[in-house]
């Protein structure tokens, strides 16, 4: 419990009791010449006043004599920081002052602490210089005449300057010297920093340091780092998270040498462990209309000893569900990264799907190959090459077709954080042409998503969030189309609250999928807490035959309610949903549970 208030002469006190301290009752008290926006900051930086809002584990009075004894340093450090350089700290643990009480003889028993400090006049910097500066150096804003004298602010101010001599290859750029000259009549601290930039370096070999499966040359090949060229930070961050990226290393961290090299080369070593190669996993979920799915992966992170992947597959899906027959896919995928360059990767698949919905059955075989691009950490590009056989049944019949297809994929993702997203967007674009071999006629199927995300509010924060889903099938007609490209509404991808794919479009007395799809999906997200939140929502789906929007096709939507409790690995979901418009459902509502946001 906290009790705030004045004591004496207009100084403010912020005054904390602790409960039960070990075995004992232990008040600790802060007071002294602070004003309003220190005292937190000092209660903030104090370890003991830490130490009082714990609930469990109550500290010893060797502890507590511990933390007094530290937090004359801790709390000097705040005053520095806040332009206090004439203040004074006095911690009398019941009566005596800390710091002369040994530690090797603490008291048995500890009943109050006060915390006396009197920071002194704020101190503002006169003259402020650092030199030289590279080129188009930032420096903190704080860094100026008239400006708290902030030791932060100091630290940073050199960082910067640092960073921006390591930004144009200076490496080894560092503080010269320093000259700080307090001024006490004025309040005031002339600070005058010197860099020393040292030579502009270029990249040197990259050598590679601890136990490790995967070929030298192939880390080399993967990590990228431009040899010769200009010694720039960036591109050894990027080097660094290339080979992160590959998940065959349970670590890869690369280091600069102390040294330079011959000819103003700085050597890069790469410190490697190795990741465990093989790794087997199972899965199962149970819903009360899909019924049980079984799944299970078997991956090898280092097949060939230059960090390919290789990933089996297997699932098993809607046993003993209402939603049409057993489904099931067995895949394979190997990828290869660094193919091409360094930043592009090679992959090859297979797999083998049947999908028994209740608007049409399938069951095909894909093989294919291609590379993916990353342009950078938010940019990624596919292209693709793939062969596709399938047998399927719909509302218009049997069919058999064969497809030479060229998929296109790119995703921009500028979100924040993928798992529950407050602010940036998101957009991916799938598009596939193909060419019938057989069974149907060439065309080209495309698919966007987009979603964007926006925050209002600090204290219970509200997050916007919209979502737009484009689908089209050019070139065929409907009947002649393959029936697992046609499009279908409702469920939790599209629109919650109407059933799973029943949107389509009618064939008699039968349901097709559709060759054009448009879904809308909007929430506002209300953090109550810090872990919980809820979600209210409304989602829109429209399903047509013609390979556009244009109006003739059919709508329905859904709205409803969900629930959110954040976890480590991203929010735990539970919405509730009832249709709102269109065909009629049999179903009431609909529930939904998973990991991370509906979108």
């Amino acid at each position: 419990m906290f009790r705030i208030g004045l004591r004496g002469h207009a100084v403010a006190a912020a005054v904390l009791c602790a409960g039960a301290i070990g075995a004992q009752a232990a008040d600790v008290r802060l007071s002294g010449d602070v004003g309003d926006d220190l005292k937190d900051t000092l209660r903030g930086g104090s370890l003991l006043v830490e130490q009082t809002l714990l609930e469990e584990n109550k500290p010893s009075a060797s502890e507590i004599l511990a933390a007094a004894q530290a937090d004359y340093k801790r709390l000097l450090a705040v005053l520095y920081d806040n332009g206090h350089f004439g203040g004074s700290i006095s911690i009398l643990v019941d009566g005596r002052e800390a710091a002369g009480i040994a530690p090797v003889n603490p008291p048995a028993s500890i009943s109050k602490v006060q915390i006396k400090v009197d920071a002194g006049p704020k101190f503002r910097f006169g003259n402020a210089r650092i030199a030289p500066l590279a080129k188009n150096t930032t420096l903190p804003d704080g860094f100026a005449t008239g400006e708290t004298a902030s030791l932060s602010v100091l630290k940073n101010t050199v960082s910067a300057g640092v960073d921006g001599w390591r930004n144009r290859g200076h490496a080894k750029a560092e503080l010269a010297g320093q000259e700080l000259t307090a001024n006490h009549p004025e309040r005031r601290i002339d600070a005058a920093l010197t860099l020393r930039p040292g030579p502009q370096l270029r990249f040197g070999p990259l050598l590679i340091s601890g136990e490790t499966d995967v070929r030298h040359q192939r880390i080399i090949d993967i990590a990228g780092l431009p040899e010769g060229e200009v010694y720039s930070p960036e591109e050894l961050r990027l080097a660094t998270d290339r080979l992160r990226r590959t998940g065959a290393f349970n670590a890869a961290v690369l280091t600069e040498a102390e040294q330079i090299g011959p000819n103003n080369t700085l050597p890069v070593t790469a410190q490697i462990i190795d990741a465990p190669k093989r790794r087997i996993g199972f899965g199962a979920e149970l819903a009360s209309r899909d019924g049980l799915a079984v799944s299970a992966f078997w991956l090898h992170r280092n097949l060939l000893g230059g960090a390919e992947r290789l990933r089996l597959d297997g699932e098993i899906s809607s046993i003993g569900g209402d939603t049409g027959g057993t489904d099931y896919s067995l895949s394979a995928r190997f990828d290869r990264p660094a193919t091409f360059n360094e930043d592009t990767n090679f992959f090859a698949l297979a797999k083998l799907e049947q999908l028994d919905e209740e608007s049409f059955f399938s069951r095909q075989l894909d093989i294919g190959a291609g590379i993916e691009r990353r342009a950078n950490e938010k940019r990624t590009y596919t292209l693709g090459l793939g062969l596709r056989t399938a047998q399927t049944r719909d509302a218009f019949g049997e069919n058999e077709y064969t497809l030479l297809t060229a998929p296109l994929g790119t995703v921009f993702d500028y979100r924040d954080n993928p798992l529950n997203a407050r602010k940036g967007y998101y957009f991916k674009a799938d598009v596939m042409p193909f060419l019938a071999l057989s069974g149907s006629d060439n065309g080209v199927r495309s698919f966007v998503d987009l979603r964007g995300y926006h925050t209002v509010g600090t204290a219970r924060p509200v997050t916007f969030a919209l979502r737009g889903q484009f689908g089209s099938v050019a070139g065929p007609d409907l009947s002649e189309a393959p029936a697992d490209y046609l499009f279908y509404s409702g469920g939790g991808g599209t629109v919650r609250g109407q059933s799973y794919q029943t949107l389509g479009v009618a064939v008699g007395d039968d349901t097709s999928g559709g060759r054009s799809f448009l879904g809308l999906s909007a929430e506002a997200r209300l953090s109550v807490t810090d872990s919980i939140g809820i979600v209210a929502f409304a989602d829109a789906g429209y399903i047509g035959e013609e390979q556009f929007y244009d109006g003739s096709g059919i709508w329905h939507s859904g709205a409803g309610l969900g629930l959110r409790y954040d976890t480590a690995i991203g929010p735990i979901r539970l919405d509730v949903a009832v249709p709102t418009s269109g065909p009629e459902d049999e179903d009431d509502f609909q529930v939904y549970i998973g990991i991370g946001q509906s979108f």
